[in-house]
C-alpha cells in the first residue's frame, strides 16, 4: 500500500533504526496477534515492518492493510519482490507465494500490535496526553507543549500542524500518523530524550485503531460538532468513535479530562461511568475561570481549582480559546505542575500556526487567518470578532471537497449571518467541482436569512460596499484580495478554513498556497495605493 508515512529521508528500507533489539524473531512479534492461520516458517528474524511496499526490504515483515483509497493486499507481490519474508495479511491470497503468511482477522489491528513490540512499547516511557475533539485540538497542544516546557519537560508533540521534538519538526500528512508510524515516532521521542508526549487523536485515527496500543496518562475531550459525517455519517456514531477513547481509560481519578460544558461532554461524563476532571464557564466544574476579562489583546483572569484561584494573561483572544486555556491547565493540573509553571506556560505561547493568527499591522483592516472549517468553529470565531468590531466584518471561507456536504449550508448561514461581507470561495474542492460546493453553501446564505440578502458581483465592489451581502469568488487568491482591498480600516476581515495549510488541493494535485502570505501580499499592495 502507497502513502506510508516515514520520518526523514526516505532512503532504503523503513524502520530499520531500532534493528539493534536483542530478539526480532518473528516468533516472538507475533504472539500478540489473533492468527487464524500460518503458512511458512516463523523462526527467521525480522529486520523492519512496513506497510507500504516501497518501503520494504530484505526480510521485512509486510503487512497488509485495506486502506480508504489502496488497498495492502494488492501489493504483495511487489514487497514480496523488494525482500520481504514475512506477510501480515487478512484476505484470502492465492497457494503457492514462497514466502511465510500469516493470516489475521484484522491486519491493521495486527500493525498496531506489531508496531507496539517492534518498538518496545515506547509509550510506557512516557507521560502520553491524548486530545480528541472537534475543535481546539491544536491549540490545546501547543498550550500543554508551552506548560510542559515550563515546567522542565522535554516534550514531543505529534498533531496537525506538524509532528515536532527535540528541536525538529516534521510535515503531518494527517493528524494522527498510521499506529506503526506513531509507534516509530514515539520511540524516537524516547531516545532522544523526551519525557512528556502530546497527540492529537482524530476520530479517523480511533475508528482505525492507530492509538489503540498507546499508553494514555490523560485523555482529552475539548467539544463536539458536526464535522467528518461523510466518513461516520451520523452525529451519534461520530460521538461513539470518539467515547471508544474514554472506555479505555483506567478508573483512576484525573485520567480523563471533560468539558463539562458541552452537552457531548456532559454525556461522555455521564456514560463512561469513571472519574474524570471537568472544566467549564458555565456550568459547576472542577477547573472553571473566574473574574475573566476578554480584549482584542487577549485574555486576563483567574482559573479556579479546588487548592483555590491563580491568575492568568495570555495573548491569544476569544472565548473559545479560554475553554482551550482551561482544558490546557485541567490537564496540567492533573499532573500535579504547580501553578507558577501553568502560568508561565499559558504566558510563554504568543500565537498558535493558524489559529486566529493576525497577519495585518497597525494602520491597517484587522486580518486574521483561522483554520475554522466546521459551522460551530467558524461560528465561534465570527462571534468572538463581533464582539471586538469596530468596523464591518469581512468573511473569506469555503468548503472541502470530497468531504461532510451536510455542513455546507450551515457554514454559509453563520457566514451570512455574522458578516457584513460574505465571501465564498474555494477551499480543497478535491474532486469536485468548486461551483457544485459553492451551489450548496449558498442554499444556506439564502435559506436562513431570506431572498432579499444582496448578492454582488465581484464588479460591483471597487473599493467598498454599503449593504450587508455575498459575492462568490472561485478564485482564493483573487477573494483573499478582493477582502482586503474592500476592506475600511476599522473594519475586520476574517479568513477562514485553512489555518496553517500551504496547499490547495484540486483533483488530485496539491498547489501550494498560503493564505498568510497572500493576505500580507495584497496589505501590502493596499498600502502602496
Amino acid at each position: 500500500m502507497h502513502g506510508q508515512f516515514v520520518i526523514g529521508q526516505a532512503q532504503g528500507p523503513a524502520h530499520t533504526l531500532y534493528s539493534h533489539r536483542i530478539d526480532l524473531k518473528l516468533s516472538s512479534l507475533i504472539k500478540g496477534l489473533a492468527i487464524l492461520q500460518i503458512s511458512g516458517d516463523i523462526s527467521g528474524e525480522v529486520s523492519s515492518i512496513c506497510y507500504d511496499s516501497r518501503r520494504c526490504g530484505e526480510s521485512s515483515l509486510f503487512v497488509a492493510i485495506p486502506g480508504l483509497r489502496f488497498d495492502g493486499h494488492d501489493y504483495i507481490s511487489d514487497a514480496a519482490k523488494r525482500g520481504a519474508r514475512y506477510i501480515v495479511h487478512e484476505k484470502d491470497m492465492p497457494a503457492g507465494l514462497d514466502i511465510t503468511m500469516i493470516k489475521v482477522e484484522d491486519s491493521r489491528r495486527a500493525m498496531g500490535v506489531l508496531g507496539n513490540i517492534f518498538f518496545r512499547n515506547p509509550s510506557a516511557d512516557l507521560c502520553v496526553t491524548g486530545i480528541t475533539g472537534t475543535n481546539g485540538k491544536t491549540t490545546v497542544s501547543y498550550l500543554l507543549e508551552s506548560i510542559f516546557k515550563a515546567a522542565g519537560f522535554p516534550v514531543g508533540v505529534i498533531g496537525t500542524v506538524n509532528y515536532r521534538f527535540d528541536g525538529k519538526k516534521f510535515p503531518a500528512p494527517v493528524t494522527t500518523p498510521e499506529s506503526l508510524d506513531l509507534q516509530e515516532m514515539l520511540r524516537r521521542m524516547v531516545d532522544s530524550g523526551i519525557t512528556h508526549a502530546v497527540i492529537e487523536v482524530s476520530s479517523h485515527s480511533l475508528d482505525l485503531k492507530r492509538v489503540a496500543d498507546c499508553e494514555f496518562d490523560r485523555r482529552i475531550f475539548t467539544n463536539l460538532s458536526q464535522d467528518h459525517l461523510d466518513y461516520h455519517h451520523t452525529m451519534e456514531r461520530y460521538f461513539l468513535t470518539k467515547k471508544t477513547f474514554f472506555e479505555e481509560a483506567s478508573d483512576a481519578g484525573g485520567k480523563m479530562i471533560i468539558n463539562g460544558d458541552d452537552p457531548w461532554g456532559q454525556r461522555l461524563f455521564e456514560e463512561t461511568g469513571k472519574k474524570a476532571l471537568t472544566f467549564g464557564i458555565e456550568n459547576e466544574c472542577d477547573i472553571s475561570a473566574e473574574n475573566f476579562y476578554l480584549t482584542p489583546e487577549g485574555i486576563k483572569g483567574e482559573i479556579k481549582t479546588h487548592n483555590g484561584n491563580f491568575t492568568i494573561s495570555s495573548s491569544i483572544i476569544g472565548r473559545f480559546n479560554l475553554y482551550n486555556i482551561l482544558t490546557a491547565a485541567a490537564a496540567a493540573f492533573s499532573l500535579q505542575i504547580p501553578e507558577d509553571r501553568i502560568r508561565a506556560g499559558i504566558e510563554n505561547l504568543k500565537k498558535i500556526p493558524g489559529r486566529l493568527e493576525k497577519v495585518s499591522e497597525p494602520g491597517q483592516p484587522a486580518v486574521f487567518i483561522d483554520y475554522a472549517h466546521t459551522e460551530d468553529a467558524l461560528k465561534k470565531v465570527l462571534s468572538n470578532l463581533s464582539a471586538f468590531r469596530k468596523g464591518r466584518i469581512i468573511t473569506v471561507f469555503g468548503c472541502g471537497g470530497d468531504r461532510d456536504r451536510g455542513k455546507r449550508p450551515l457554514m454559509g448561514e453563520i457566514a451570512a449571518t455574522l458578516s457584513d461581507l460574505a465571501i465564498v470561495t474555494s477551499d480543497n474542492p478535491r474532486n469536485e467541482d468548486p461551483l457544485t460546493i459553492i451551489g450548496e453553501i449558498e442554499k444556506g446564505i439564502k435559506g436562513k436569512t431570506g431572498a432579499s440578502i444582496k448578492k454582488y458581483l465581484r464588479e460591483d465592489l471597487t473599493g467598498s460596499f454599503h449593504e450587508k451581502g455575498y459575492v462568490i469568488v472561485p478564485d482564493r487568491k483573487a477573494a483573499v484580495e478582493l477582502a482586503i482591498d474592500v476592506a475600511d480600516v476599522p473594519d475586520t476581515v476574517l479568513i477562514a478554513g485553512k489555518g496553517h495549510e500551504k496547499y490547495q488541493i484540486t483533483g488530485d494535485r496539491r498547489i501550494f498556497f498560503d493564505d498568510g502570505a497572500v493576505s500580507r501580499k495584497a496589505l501590502s499592495m493596499r498600502n502602496e495605493k
